[in-house]
Parts: structure tokens; C-alpha cells; sequence
């Protein structure tokens, strides 16, 4: 029996009708969860499947099936797309999309009714699938399979078969807190409140008899905080909620046992409303002493690669490199401990796939099984990673819940084809207190700024950053409020960022204003820092054998790869009107200057440099399973597919730096790809390629060779003071 590719939590609600706990083992009896009980002859004619889980959604869930009287799941065991067409056709949608394992929307109750299935897809019914038989399991709920099926349903089907989503007033949805001070300007995030929980159209309180610190931990960790503290209470007097008892893991209210209040009953709190007051974390505190000192306490584990703040790849730090982890067994307990650790609050959803980009360096844990009460990912059960276990198309990532603070309501896109395009437009504020909304000078406008709006925005990546606007619908241009900015690329919003104190624009604001073309995906360029380090005949033939100094130069060669490790092709900014044909090469060139090559010395001043001009890009290979789709010969169409590399051998014309001049000595020879940010990536922390070199006059030795995020900070500051050290050990 083949082991399934694991896959993670995501507790997801749909056509379902119980709410079971996300993380708890249990759902006790007094969740007031509504059961269902078909009719004979349903059953007689139909098995009866649903989809449940949580949060709700109509098409993808928790498989369940009702036999013999009871609901039970299917076990993730040698489950396949083929299973997954089967059952999302019987719930009547033209076909699957994909499935899910490792009960990623939740632990089902009761039996597991199928092991083994094995369908060949074309089966009217689950039940006419291969299987172990009815009730024959070998599994737990932790591996309860689920499908996610395309939004697009059967002509004419009759769900007579299907249990469809039905209202149930004992579900929490929604949780907020509600400051017991109403002030006109309420400061964000809101940190401490009585709790309250949507109820039909309104917000009703929880009461506070028996309430705990564990519950306070589930209710701060969804509404996007790491920690709980302690608060003071005296307030309101409606309750709908009561006799909550969370265990402090999960990730949701919801998924605790809870009693509600039945309708018409004559409940009495015999206390007050439940009141909790959270910690933010270091990236959303007022306290800018107190938020410097927790921020350097997080450093061996990181978010790469998301577009949103709280999103990304899981990296953490082994000695002095920083590797991935394997999304076996990842799950909402695992990416929760990540998110709290990170100064986040509990974990929306534990992805896999390389969600958010693969990674480079080692992979260093598999099959974590946090708790969920741990400190850090470091202090859960893991396996140590072998060859076979893991590849980088595995790695785990999360998005965690942030605090909400309403940036999005202070920026907009207008002009634009669609919502992820446009003029960027701020709401700002005069001495009056006036409101109004103006445009951004598009002088000096980059995609870092870019980067900032579109992550404001919550529309994703920058893919474009647009300094003339004109071709845009000018219809309802507004006036010039700001110009001048200047972003580092990790700023929340705007507002964030430099400007300049009086607005100042060389050009017309309608046809000149800064504007964004943003993407949910993007790409991500890295060098294979390990194929510089042992590139061979690293000198020039004719340069090792010149009668120096006359009439020759002396050249260092190397080879790069450059791998796209990002969700989206890279493509050439010009378009192949502009494109140059280059008759040594052979082929069109579709990039001016791409790759900066520099030789640096002690205090980082360039001691000789060079750089790749007239540039092609293509998938010179690929991973097993990925098609090569650009080329550069016969002006073909030029990119990098997600999955690919572009190899410049160190024999190509124009790879090189010239050290006819350079003395010798030690230094740092360092690369950087896509050095001007002219085409959008994800992540351009790695774009640059560092590495010690020791030049004796006639070799060079090439030594430590890793981009330039794969080192911790303390690493990195050693690996700097290499020139003018006789030795460099990196531990």
C-alpha cells in the first residue's frame, strides 16, 4: 500500500451540518450540533454523502457518508483524483479539482466507513469503488480524506443524495471585540473588549461563568494576536453564548464546546459578559522599545515569500543556515505554534505544495506534530529529513491571522481594466480634518512602492509599477497629494513610507501618477549558489596562459543557473519589438543588463566588476514533471517556467569579470539577477549570490558560496570580515 502524500488542516465547514472541533478530540453533547436522520427509502435507493468541515464553503470539504444509520468518513489511504470525481459527482458538480488528506478540514466523529477505496472514476457511486468493505479501517480521524470539487454543478441533478447546508443558529462565525470606551477615533488594532459573537443579524455577548484563560487564548490567536493577559471586567448583560471550554489549541471559538442559548428559554448568566484583553505582537505594538526588544527575540524561524503580512514559506534556522520544512503531517496545530512564535495570532491555514514558492537550502524537519501549545516550531515532535523523504516541491507554508487595521479603507486603484489595476489613490486628511482622496507623483514610483500598495490593497504581488497612467480612464482624475515616496519593500501601507513634506511633481498628475498592476503570484529568482562554487576552469584559457602585461586580460569565468522558484513565469519586461539579435549568440536578446557580476574587498568598495548584457532567458531544464515552454532560438518566446532554470555556462561570451588588476588577496566575489527590480518577483532577497574568494595571482578558490537570505545574521557578519582574514570557518 502506498503511503498518501500528506496535506494539511484546514477545518472548513460546507453542506455540512455538524460543526466538529477543528483541533479537539471531541465534540461533546452539549454543542447543541442538529443531527440528521434519512428516510428509509432514501437510503434504500441512494448512499447519502455531504461535505463538512469548517470554515463553510459550498464545494469542498470532508467527505462523509451515512451507513447504517450513522455518519462516518473515508480514510486518506490510496485515495486519489479518481475517488474524489467519483463522490464530487455524486454530490452533483462535474468533477473534482483536487482532494485533500490528513483531515485538513477537520477530525469527523464516529466511524470510518471506508479504507483502501480505490475507483477507476467512472463509478456511479463511492460504494461501487474497491474498498477494505464497510466499517474494515486501519485509520484514525487524523487521516479523514476530503475533496475539493469544481464550482460548477450537474444539469438538472437531483441532490436527493445530498445533505445540503442547512441554518443553525448554534454556529460562531464571526468574532469581534467591542471596546468598553468609544472614542470618535478609535486606535487600531483594538486589543481589548468584550467578546461577541454574530447572531443572526446582530452581535450577542458570551458570558463570562467559567470562562478561562484558554478560551482567551482561541478568541486573541483568531483575531490575529500571540498572547493573552489579564483584564479587568464589569460590563453588559445579553447573552447568547456560555459555558465555554476551549483548550487553548484551537483555532477557532467554534470548534470548543459551547452551550447556547435555546430559543424562548429564560437563561441566566449569573455572572457578567466575558471580557479579554490580547498582546499584540512586535510588528502591530504602539510601545517602540518594548516591540525592538521582542522583535529580536524571534530568530530562527521566518515567514519567505507570501504577499500579505502574516504569510509565507516556513523557513527556520539550524546552526547558521536556514532551511525548509516538509509539509507531511503539516497541519493547523503545527502552523499555529509558527504563527504565535512569529508574533501573529493562530494559523488560518497550513498550506503545502510549495504554496508560497520552494525553497533552496536544506530541508531540515518532516512530519511535525506540534500541540499547539508550544513556544516554538523547535520544541515540537519532528523526523530529521533524508534524500528520499522530501523535496522542495513540498515545502510547508501558513497564513496566520493578523489584527485587523482597516489600511485597506485609505487606498484605492482608479482607471484601471480590473480591480488589481489602476492609479493608486491615497484618502489623506488636511489641518481641518477634510478627507479627501489625491494621487501620488509617479517620478521615481518603483516596484518596491508597488510592492507596498498592492500588499496594502490585499490584492497580492506587485507585477507592475506604472510611472505614466495616461492610457487609463482619466475621467475622474483626482488632484496630487503626495510625491517623493520612497518604500523599503516591507512597510504595511503607504503611509509607512518616506515623502516629501510639500508636494512637488515635475509632470501632469492625469497622465503621470503612480499606478500598480498587482498579481495574486509572482515569480522568484534564486542562483544556484552551489554550481558558482564548483564551476570549473574558473580562469580563462588564453588569460592563465598570457605573457602579462601585453596585449591580453585576465578573466574570471564561472557559470550561474537561475532557478524560478516563485507561483508565475518570468517574463522579459520588453516586449520582442525591442528585442536585439545577437549573431555571436545566435539568437534574440530580450534583457539590456540582468546580471551584475562584482568583485568587492574589505570594506565592500568594487574592486573589478562586469555584468551580463544583452540577455536571453530560457528553460535550459526542468524537474521531473515540468515541460519546458521557452527558448531563445529562432526568436522563440523567451521566460523561465516555475519549475525551471535558465544555465549560463562559464564558456558563454560576456560571463565573466575582468581581474587584470586586481591583486591579490581574499575577497568576496557576489552576483546579483534582475539587479534593478525591472521585473516583479515575490522575493528579491535571494536574488543576490555571495561568495568568499581567495585570488593568489594565478587561481582563484571559490568558498561559501549561499544567496543572500540563506545565512543567519551572525553568519553573514562573519562571512563579511573574510577579506583581509587569513581564514573563514562558517560553522
Amino acid at each position: 500500500m502506498d503511503k498518501p502524500r500528506h496535506r494539511p488542516w484546514l477545518a472548513l465547514l460546507v453542506l455540512g451540518l455538524l460543526l466538529p472541533s477543528c483541533l479537539s478530540q471531541t465534540t461533546p453533547s452539549n454543542s447543541a450540533s442538529p443531527s440528521v436522520t434519512p428516510s428509509p427509502t432514501a437510503q434504500a435507493d441512494r448512499l447519502l454523502v455531504r461535505l463538512s468541515g469548517y470554515p463553510r464553503k459550498h464545494n469542498e470539504g470532508r467527505v462523509e457518508l451515512f451507513h447504517k444509520g450513522e455518519w462516518g468518513t473515508i480514510c486518506d489511504d490510496d485515495f486519489s483524483i479518481k475517488n474524489a470525481n467519483v463522490l464530487c459527482r455524486q454530490l452533483g458538480f462535474v468533477e473534482a479539482t483536487g482532494w485533500t488528506h490528513s483531515a485538513k478540514y477537520g477530525k469527523g466523529q464516529g466511524k470510518i466507513w471506508l479504507d483502501n477505496v480505490n475507483c477507476n472514476g467512472g463509478e456511479k457511486s463511492v460504494e461501487n469503488c474497491q474498498s477494505r468493505g464497510w466499517g474494515n479501517s486501519d485509520c484514525t480521524h487524523d487521516e479523514d480524506a476530503g475533496v475539493v470539487c469544481k464550482d460548477e454543478r450537474i444539469p438538472g441533478f437531483v441532490d436527493s443524495n445530498v445533505i445540503e447546508a442547512q441554518v443553525d443558529e448554534t454556529k460562531i462565525e464571526a468574532v469581534r471585540l467591542r471596546p468598553v470606551v468609544s472614542t470618535a477615533k478609535r486606535k487600531r488594532p483594538v486589543t481589548e473588549g468584550v467578546v461577541e459573537v454574530r447572531y443572526k443579524d446582530g452581535w450577542a455577548q458570551v458570558c463570562d461563568v467559567g470562562w478561562t484563560v484558554k478560551n482567551t487564548r482561541v478568541v486573541c490567536g483568531m483575531l490575529g494576536f500571540p498572547h493573552e493577559r489579564k483584564v479587568n471586567k464589569n460590563f453588559y448583560n445579553f447573552y447568547y453564548v456560555h459555558s465555554v471550554a476551549c483548550t487553548g489549541t484551537e483555532v477557532h471559538l467554534a470548534a470548543c464546546p459551547l452551550e447556547f442559548n435555546k430559543p424562548n428559554s429564560t437563561f441566566s448568566c449569573g455572572g457578567s459578559a466575558a471580557v479579554v484583553s490580547c498582546m499584540p505582537g512586535p510588528l502591530f505594538m504602539q510601545n517602540t522599545g518594548l516591540k525592538k526588544k521582542l522583535k529580536t527575540s524571534v530568530n530562527n524561524v521566518r515567514l519567505k515569500g507570501g504577499a500579505r503580512v502574516g504569510e509565507g514559506r516556513v523557513e527556520v534556522l539550524k546552526g547558521s543556515e536556514w532551511g525548509t520544512v516538509c509539509d507531511d503531517r503539516w497541519n493547523l496545530q503545527s502552523a499555529s505554534v509558527v504563527c504565535r512564535e512569529l508574533g501573529f495570532g493562530c494559523a488560518k491555514e497550513a498550506l503545502t505544495g510549495a504554496r508560497m514558492g520552494q525553497g533552496m537550502g536544506p530541508i531540515y524537519m518532516n512530519e511535525v506534530k506540534c500541540v499547539g501549545t508550544e513556544k516554538s516550531i523547535w520544541n515540537c515532535p519532528f523526523k530529521n529529513i533524508t534524500s528520499e523523504d522530501c523535496q522542495h516541491l513540498e515545502d510547508a507554508a501558513v497564513r496566520c491571522n493578523v489584527p485587523y487595521l482597516g489600511l485597506e479603507n485609505s487606498i484605492r486603484l482608479t482607471g484601471g481594466r480590473t480591480r488589481y489595476e489602476g492609479r493608486v489613490e491615497l484618502l489623506l486628511s488636511d489641518a481641518n480634518h477634510t478627507e479627501s482622496w489625491g494621487l501620488i507623483c509617479g517620478e521615481g514610483w518603483t516596484s518596491t512602492e508597488a510592492t507596498v500598495a498592492c500588499r496594502q490593497l490585499g490584492l497580492g504581488y506587485a507585477n507592475q509599477a506604472n510611472q505614466e497612467t495616461w492610457y487609463w480612464d482619466s475621467s475622474n482624475v483626482t488632484e496630487m497629494v503626495l510625491s517623493g515616496v520612497k518604500c523599503t519593500g516591507s512597510e504595511m501601507s503607504l503611509s509607512q513610507c518616506q515623502h516629501h513634506k510639500i508636494v512637488s511633481c515635475q509632470r501632469a498628475a492625469a497622465k503621470f501618477a503612480a499606478g500598480v498592476i498587482c498579481s495574486e503570484t509572482a515569480s522568484d529568482l534564486a542562483l544556484n549558489a552551489s554550481l558558482v562554487q564548483q564551476t570549473e576552469d574558473c580562469l580563462s584559457k588564453s588569460a592563465s596562459q598570457a605573457n602579462w602585461p601585453y596585449g591580453h586580460r585576465r578573466l574570471l569565468r564561472f557559470s550561474s543557473q537561475i532557478n524560478n522558484i516563485g507561483r508565475a513565469d518570468f517574463r522579459p519586461k520588453a516586449g520582442r519589438h525591442s528585442w536585439v539579435w545577437h549573431a555571436c549568440h545566435g539568437h534574440y536578446h530580450s534583457m539590456d543588463i540582468f546580471t551584475h557580476y562584482d568583485l568587492l574587498n574589505s570594506n565592500g568598495t568594487k574592486v573589478a566588476e562586469g555584468h551580463k548584457a544583452s540577455f536571453c532567458l530560457e528553460d535550459t531544464d526542468c524537474q521531473e514533471g515540468v515541460s519546458k515552454r521557452y527558448e531563445c532560438a529562432n526568436f522563440g518566446d523567451q521566460g523561465i517556467t516555475v519549475g525551471c532554470w535558465d544555465l549560463y555556462r562559464h564558456d558563454i561570451d560576456c560571463q565573466w569579470i575582468d581581474i587584470t588588476d586586481v591583486k591579490p588577496g581574499n575577497y568576496i566575489l557576489q552576483i546579483v539577477i534582475n539587479p534593478n527590480h525591472e521585473v516583479a518577483e515575490s522575493d528579491f532577497s535571494n536574488n543576490a549570490m555571495k561568495c568568499n574568494c581567495k585570488y593568489d595571482g594565478h587561481r582563484i578558490w571559490l568558498h561559501n558560496c549561499h544567496t543572500g537570505d540563506a545565512f543567519s545574521d551572525e553568519a553573514e557578519k562573519k562571512f563579511e570580515k573574510y577579506p583581509g582574514q587569513t581564514s573563514n570557518k562558517i560553522s
